[in-house]
């Protein structure tokens, strides 16, 4: 089975980002044929600075090893380093209509939050299309606010494969429901589009900072307190199970302790439950040069990987004569 995911390098990876994606992408490597990259051209939808773009690249490939992306179970690449999507991007444009882009959740969401409507932000999804299809993969894990675009690479597919035979693969969506969406300190879906994240790496005097700042209801400390509905509990529940998990809800539901509390103790649990990680990713950014040859490889194995597919496109449509 093969399984593809890609993260944008637009900011600092948050643990939106990492239960999301991430994790499941590290446990399929374990079963799966698994693929993995670092969508720098989606990030020029927000990202508009080449200087800064590129050390987020370079930040981003360094998170993703840090997390546990292994090179020897995954091929791992950025995005822009094989050309044949972009190729791609454009032959499924002739198969994507209008008002499919126009119905798109994310586009109609980021235009009413005062992002700037332009081309690549309304095409976000054929790119996104290309970046699925061109690797045929049997399972592309996403977050709920992603399956959309899922069924529009399926439904692009479709329209394409209509006119030309059974050439892309139609891939599946995979969702962790108890991690479909993540809240941010607002409560609403964590993203760096809406600044309510809660960044992995950095000083933990800061995150604890960005912890503090997370939503919660006004509840005197002596009296008991909901944890279903708390974005404190439901940040905390992703890093607990078992006894840990019922001890907290018992603290809730017990009283005599304020929001606050609760703050500082998902602080501590977060810091402990990425340290390992910290550790890592210290030394991949003291070794930055073999960070790149780790992308350039995956980059060379990807491209090994669609020449049969992109070979097959370009016959059917006519770009090969």
């Amino acid at each position: 089975m093969r399984v593809l995911t890609g993260i944008q390098p637009s900011g600092d990876l948050h643990i939106g980002n990492y239960f999301g994606s991430i994790k499941q992408m590290v446990e399929a490597q374990k079963t799966s044929e698994t693929f993995a990259f670092i969508a720098n051209y989606h990030a020029q939808t927000s990202v508009t600075d080449g200087k800064r773009l590129a050390e987020l690249t370079m930040q981003s490939a360094t998170d993703f090893l840090a997390l546990g992306i292994d090179p020897q179970k995954s091929t791992f690449w950025v995005q822009s380093d094989v050309k044949e999507v972009l190729e791609l991007y454009w032959v499924l444009s002739s198969f994507t209509p209008t008002g499919l882009l126009e119905r798109a959740h994310s586009y109609k969401d980021k235009t009413a939050r005062g992002f700037a409507t332009n081309h690549s932000l309304f095409s976000y999804p054929v790119l996104m299309a290309a970046d699925i299809l061109l690797y045929s993969p049997d399972i592309v894990p996403v977050g709920k606010d992603q399956i959309q675009h899922v069924e529009i690479a399926r439904d692009i597919a479709v329209k394409f494969n209509n006119q030309y035979g059974d050439i892309l693969k139609l891939p599946e969506f995979k969702i962790e429901e108890s991690v479909a969406t993540v809240p941010g300190i607002d409560g609403q879906k964590m993203s760096k589009s809406y600044g309510n994240t809660v960044n992995i790496f950095g000083q933990e005097k800061k995150q604890l900072k960005t912890i503090k700042k997370i939503v919660t209801e006004n509840v005197a400390m002596e009296e008991p307190k909901e944890y279903e509905n708390c974005n404190v509990y439901n940040m905390a529940k992703l890093f607990l199970e078992g006894d840990n998990l019922i001890e907290l809800q018992e603290r809730y539901k017990k009283g005599g302790e304020g929001h606050g509390h609760f703050k500082i103790y998902l602080g501590e649990v977060m810091w402990g439950y990425f340290k390992e990680y910290r550790e890592k990713r210290e030394y991949y950014q003291a070794n930055q040069d073999e960070v790149r040859e780790i992308l350039k490889l995956g980059a060379k194995k990807a491209t090994q990987t669609i020449q049969p597919m992109i070979e097959k496109i370009r016959t059917a449509t006519g770009i090969k004569y």
